[in-house]
């Protein structure tokens, strides 16, 4: 336990003659600085979260613009797709038509030649006259067949050298197969034009020669 003599204290403090030590309460202005400061800091707090609270709206309201903008242009790339695509398919389809078209055009040329080159080796054939076979291939015309005379399978040739549709023939081999009835057989292969050739005019001077038609008289030999 500790034990204090307040009594020689108290003696010695009033033998020094010192003057007492008077306790002075603090004055009630003291915490006004104190106070502006607090409010100080609370308003710039709140200024801060004012202005904190703008840049987010702020900024927000940017990224919704721009996700607006994002989606917007996005809607018109899909519709620009999609467009596209349709263009893509009508041109793919136009371009299989045209093919199409192209072919059939091409199959009626076809049909059409080797019904014209018929046609006019018919209107060439003479009486007596006949064909076993006739191939179109290359641009040339290879024939056989088989005439009662040989004056009828001449003027045959004659008339295949003077058709416009036809160049000059080459003819083969004309050999009697058959002697009752006496029948000649031939072969011969010639080019042949889808356009006409021009006439060419004969020389002057010159008597004019007509060509025979089919089913005249055969020329004497």
């Amino acid at each position: 336990m500790i034990k204090i003599n307040l009594v020689r204290e108290g003696r010695a403090v009033r033998n020094t003659g010192a003057a007492p030590v008077v306790a002075v309460a603090p004055m009630a202005g003291a915490t006004a600085p104190t106070q502006v400061n607090n409010i100080i800091v609370v308003a710039l707090l709140i200024l801060g979260l004012i202005a904190g609270g703008g840049y987010f709206y702020w900024y927000k309201s940017q990224l919704t613009q721009r996700q607006e903008l994002v989606d917007q242009k996005t809607q018109e790339a899909q519709k620009l797709e999609a467009i596209i695509k349709e263009v893509e398919d009508y041109q793919r389809r136009k371009d299989s038509l045209q093919q199409r078209i192209d072919l059939i055009n091409q199959l009626k040329q076809n049909q059409k030649g080797p019904v014209r080159i018929m046609d006019q080796v018919s209107k060439d054939l003479p009486d007596l006259v006949w064909l076993d076979s006739m191939d179109i291939s290359g641009g040339r015309i290879s024939l056989n067949g088989r005439g009662l005379n040989p004056n009828a399978i001449a003027l045959f040739i004659e008339n295949i050298k003077q058709d416009p549709y036809f160049e000059e023939p080459a003819v083969g081999t004309v050999a009697q197969i058959s002697s009752v009835p006496v029948v000649y057989s031939f072969d011969m292969n010639f080019a042949f034009t889808y356009a006409p050739k021009a006439a060419t005019p004969p020389p002057a001077g010159a008597p004019a020669t007509t060509t025979a038609a089919p089913g005249a008289a055969p020329a004497a030999q």
